[in-house]
C-alpha cells in the first residue's frame, strides 16, 4: 500500500500507558458479548423490504464494527455466540425468530456471513507484523465485509427458495444497497477512529 496509506496515526487519548495495564482477555470478555447483544438490537430495528420480505437491519453495522473493533478471532466469536444463541431459543434474531429453522430458511446464509467476513475484514485492515493499515484500508475492509455478508446470503436465498441467482440478487441484494452504503459510511468513520487501537491492543 502507498505511503500515504501507511499506518494509521496513533490516537494519544487511546494509547497512553494506562491502557496497557488492561489485559487483553477482559477486553475480550467484555467485547465479545457486547457486540452480540448490539447486533441482537440491530435485529430489532427492521424494515421488510419486498419481494422476499427479508428485513433490512442495523445488524451489518455491528457486524463490521465488531471485525473492526474486536478483530478476527473475538469477532467470528461474537458473531458466533450471537448464531447459537438465537438457534437454541433466544430471540435474538430479526421479527425475535428463533432456531435452527432460522438459518436453514432464506435468511441463514446472511447469518453465516456474518461469522465468515470477520477474518476477511483481519486480512485487510491489519498488516502482517502486526500493525494497522491506513484509511483505504478500513473502507476496503468495510466494503469486503458487507460483500462476504451477500456472498453467503444471496445463493442461500436462491437455494432455499428455488430461485435464480439473478431473482436472488434482485430480490435480496438490490433493494439492501442504499442502507448498505449509509451503514458503510458510518462503519468507516468509527472504524478510523477505533481500529487503531484495537488493532494493537484488542486484536
Amino acid at each position: 500500500m502507498a505511503a500515504n496509506n501507511g499506518a494509521m496515526t496513533r490516537i494519544p487519548e487511546l494509547t497512553s500507558t494506562n491502557d496497557r495495564s488492561v489485559p487483553r482477555s477482559l477486553l475480550w470478555a467484555v467485547g465479545i458479548p457486547a457486540f452480540t447483544l448490539m447486533t441482537a438490537l440491530g435485529a430489532y430495528i427492521s424494515v421488510p423490504l419486498k419481494p422476499f420480505g427479508i428485513p433490512m437491519t442495523l445488524q451489518t453495522l455491528f457486524v463490521v464494527l465488531a471485525a473492526l473493533g474486536l478483530g478476527p478471532r473475538a469477532g467470528a466469536l461474537s458473531m458466533l455466540l450471537y448464531v447459537v444463541a438465537g438457534v437454541v431459543g433466544v430471540p435474538l434474531f430479526a421479527d425475535e425468530e428463533v432456531g435452527l429453522a432460522v438459518i436453514l430458511g432464506q435468511t441463514g446464509g446472511y447469518l453465516i456471513g456474518f461469522i465468515a467476513c470477520q477474518p476477511v475484514v483481519g486480512v485487510i485492515v491489519r498488516r502482517p507484523d502486526g500493525l494497522p493499515r491506513g484509511w483505504l484500508a478500513v473502507v476496503l475492509g468495510v466494503l469486503a465485509a458487507h460483500a462476504v455478508v451477500f456472498g453467503f446470503g444471496v445463493p442461500w436465498l436462491a437455494i432455499v427458495r428455488g430461485i435464480s441467482l439473478g431473482d436472488a440478487i434482485h430480490g435480496g441484494l438490490v433493494p439492501y444497497l442504499p442502507g448498505m452504503i449509509v451503514k458503510s459510511v458510518i462503519a468507516v468513520l468509527v472504524g478510523l477512529a477505533i481500529a487503531p487501537w484495537c488493532v494493537r491492543r484488542v486484536w
